[in-house]
Formats: C-alpha cells, sequence, structure tokens
C-alpha cells in the first residue's frame, strides 16, 4: 500500500495539486482570466485519476474512462438538469465552455505517470506515511474546491438592457432573466449574475459586474438578438410584478430618468448613467410615509438617508471602494506597528533570561511546534474578525488552515530548537507573532486585489 501511495509524493503530482489549490482560491479571484479559467482543469484532469487509480488499482482503466465521460458530461448543457436538482443540496456551480474539452489530454499524461513511475519500497517511516496521508487529504480537498458555487451578484436598484431582432421561442428558460418582447426589440429585465467570489461585495465590484452587461446577456441567450447600434435613444415601458418601469434606453443601456410606480403612486425614482445609477435616487413605499433617499457617484453609494413620517431616522456614510483601500492602509500600518512591538518584547526577553528557564522535555517540544500553529490560526482569525475583513467560505478557510500549518510548523522547529524560548509569555508571543505577519500578507494581498 505505501509502496502504491508513494507517487501521491511525486514531484509533478504534488506540483499539479499545489497550482489547483492556488489557482482556485487566489490567481482566480487575483486575475479571472482564460488562463486561470483552463488551469484547474488541466491540473485536475492530471491528479483526479492518479489519485483514485493508487487506491483502487485494478480498476485504472474505468476509472480513467468514467473520467473522461463524466468530464465530458460535466462540461456540456445536459448537466444543467442534474446541477439544478442537486445544487439546494450541494454547493456546486461549473462553467459551460466546450474549449474546456481540451484539458481531456491531461488524462494520457497521467497514464503514462502511473505507468512509467518507478514502483519501489523505499520506507514505511512515519514522515513518510504522513507526507503521504497529507497529499491525499490535500487532493481530496482540492477536488471538492474546485466545483465551488458561484457567487450571486443582486441588484437593489433594477437593471435592465435592451436588444434587438430577438428570435427567441422560449421566454420562460432563464431564472435570471425576465424578458419582454417589443415587436423588433427585446427588454431584458436582469434580476442577478452568477459570478466569481468578490474581493469585496460593494457597489464598485457590482459596477465592474455589469460594465459589458448587455454582451453578457447576448452571450446568455446564445445570441438570439443583437446589440442595439450606439447612439439610438428608445423609451418604453414594462410591466413586472414590482411594478410599471418607465425606462429610457442609450443604445442598449439604461441612461437618464428611471420611475417605477405601483397603485399610480412612484416607488423608485432616479437617474441612470449608461447603466450605473447617478445622483440622487428615492424610493418609498405606497403610502409615502416611509421613504429612503440613497446617493450615488459614479455607481458607487455614498450616503443613505431614511425618513418615517417625514422626520430623518437615520443617515448612513458609506465608504467606497477608494475608502475601503485607505481603511485598509490603515489596518496594515497598525499590524506593522504591532508585529514590530511584539519583535522589540521577544528580544527584551530574549536578552533578559537564558534558555535553562524555561525547559521542556522532548515530547512536549514536538507537540509544541505542532499545535503551535492552529493557535497562529485562531489568532489570525481573530484579528481579521476584529479588522471587520474575515469573509471566507468553508473551503477558503480549510486551505488557510493548511497554509498556515505548513509555513509555521517548520518556523516553530526553529523556534524550539534552534532559537530556544526563554519565557513562558514566548509561546504565547510567537504565535501572535505568526498571526500577525499572516494578518500583514493577506491584509497587503486584499489591498491589492482591490486595487487591480
Amino acid at each position: 500500500m505505501n509502496d502504491r501511495l508513494k507517487i501521491l509524493r511525486s514531484p509533478l503530482f504534488v506540483f499539479c495539486l499545489v497550482a489547483l489549490i492556488v489557482n482556485d482560491f487566489f490567481l482566480k479571484a487575483a486575475f479571472h482570466n482564460v488562463i486561470t479559467g483552463k488551469l484547474s482543469d488541466f491540473c485536475g484532469l492530471f491528479i483526479f485519476p492518479i489519485f483514485w487509480s493508487t487506491l483502487f488499482p485494478k480498476q485504472k482503466l474505468w476509472i480513467f474512462l468514467s473520467t473522461a465521460i463524466f468530464f465530458t458530461f460535466w462540461k456540456s448543457e445536459y448537466a444543467s438538469v442534474i446541477i439544478q436538482v442537486i445544487k439546494p443540496y450541494f454547493s456546486i456551480g461549473r462553467t459551460v465552455d466546450l474549449s474546456d474539452l481540451l484539458a481531456l489530454l491531461m488524462l494520457f499524461f497521467a497514464w503514462l505517470h502511473l505507468k512509467r513511475y518507478p514502483i519501489r519500497f523505499i520506507s514505511t517511516a512515519l514522515r513518510a506515511r504522513l507526507g503521504t496521508y497529507f497529499v491525499g487529504i490535500a487532493a481530496i480537498f482540492s477536488f471538492c474546491a474546485t466545483t465551488q458555487q458561484k457567487y450571486i451578484q443582486s441588484f437593489d436598484q433594477p437593471q435592465y438592457v435592451l436588444l434587438q431582432d430577438p428570435i427567441l421561442n422560449d421566454f420562460d428558460s432563464y431564472s435570471e432573466l425576465e424578458l419582454f418582447n417589443k415587436d423588433s426589440l427585446l427588454v431584458v429585465k436582469i434580476n442577478y449574475l452568477n459570478i466569481s467570489k468578490p474581493v469585496k461585495n460593494d457597489d464598485y465590484n457590482k459596477n465592474r459586474s455589469i460594465k459589458d452587461l448587455d454582451l453578457d446577456v447576448l452571450h446568455t441567450i446564445a445570441d438570439s438578438a443583437s446589440l442595439v447600434p450606439a447612439g439610438r435613444i428608445t423609451v418604453t415601458i414594462v410591466n413586472t410584478e414590482q411594478g410599471i418601469d418607465s425606462l429610457r434606453f442609450n443604445s442598449g443601456r439604461l441612461d437618464g430618468r428611471f420611475t417605477r410606480t405601483k397603485k399610480g403612486k412612484p416607488i423608485i425614482e432616479g437617474f441612470y448613467k449608461m447603466g450605473l445609477e447617478d445622483s440622487t435616487w428615492i424610493i418609498s413605499d405606497t403610502t409615502g410615509n416611509d421613504k429612503i433617499i440613497q446617493t450615488f457617484v459614479d455607481g458607487e453609494t455614498i450616503s443613505i438617508k431614511h425618513y418615517v413620517h417625514g422626520k430623518l431616522e437615520s443617515d448612513s456614510h458609506i465608504n467606497t471602494r477608494s475608502d475601503t483601500i485607505f481603511i485598509a492602509y490603515i489596518h496594515l500600518a497598525i499590524l506593522i506597528l504591532t508585529m514590530a512591538g511584539i519583535c522589540f518584547w521577544l528580544y527584551t526577553n530574549y536578552r533578559k533570561a537564558t534558555a535553562e528557564q524555561f525547559k521542556l522535555n522532548l515530547l512536549w517540544k514536538l507537540l509544541l511546534c505542532f499545535i503551535a500553529p492552529l493557535f497562529v490560526w485562531l489568532f489570525y482569525f481573530g484579528i481579521r474578525l476584529l479588522l471587520a475583513n474575515y469573509n471566507q467560505d468553508i473551503f477558503e478557510t480549510l486551505a488557510t488552515i493548511m497554509f498556515i500549518y505548513i509555513a509555521v510548523c517548520p518556523l516553530m522547529f526553529v523556534v524550539v530548537f534552534w532559537i530556544r524560548i526563554r519565557k513562558e509569555i514566548d509561546v504565547l508571543l510567537y504565535c501572535l507573532l505568526f498571526a500577525l505577519a499572516c494578518s500583514i500578507w493577506a491584509t497587503y494581498s486584499t489591498i491589492e486585489l482591490l486595487s487591480s
């Protein structure tokens, strides 16, 4: 068994596994392009059949064949029915792109890697076993993480696009869209969009999501219409369940005054500037007693005022993306100063005390090295919560724990066996020091992503 599983420690397998995890959790969010989209498929199709073939070697041929068949089916439109059935119970999602089938070539290379990898019994040492099992657990985790459900971009204000010359027959097959046929025009109301997880769920991200909204909608309906020529102004009215919407389009995007009325009374009034909310918006109930005045600049909310019976109940300032980046820089400065203070504290303890003042036997030293990374993550988790900057899902949380453990465990061996802890408080300080280092790295990465 150990002889067979040692292929999971092969450099090529480990490289593809690390590339898969890093791509799913960091590169896709940072770049979100064709390369990051294909990288997961190529790496996944290499390590997936190898992993299961090492566990069930007699079924190797069936594992490779079923992987190819399932991947082809998964990337086709036929899988949509099954996904809709299991979606309420499992968080999954996928992108339909037949060009992804090029990744099937990796099955050939995976087969050769399995066949040619030398099978020799090396060692049954505990370190080798743990290394193999750790890689195996990471592989299972990566298989689950790569099919995470996409995030939903919803809209506080209605979003429409205008297309022309529609040739659609079925107007009810798109859950995220509502289609209204206006002779030679097609008015499309967008209820939500499926997007990759945003760095921050704010209006700036919403503006990016709808930058080419008319083109995105056209792609969704499989080019069953065409774009409206640039500069063409269209005014129309649409009846929806929420009310009667008066729309003004410049080309295919909302531009100008928007009004929604219900029971003869306006409930939403505002202005669009090429699809983005602009100036002042007024949202009221049908009685006029409850009113919200929302102010926008370039599609980003900067203030919200809530009135009840004509009296101001609340007045909130909303941070724009620029404000968020500025605050993140302040957090970064605080973290760096705190880390410097802890380093000085540790240096003082190191100079004033000797290693003999705090002794541990070998077993306790090993336990400290292996358990301390978990406390580092707890400190990291607390710091991110304190800064109100923690929005990781379960997969990202597990990935963070894994990365922190891999990074901190060797450092704790250096601290315990080489630097040698001087005082009991130093154990806590080193854990906090490493947690701050991780928080600084995470905060800086967030700033880079927010600024991109």
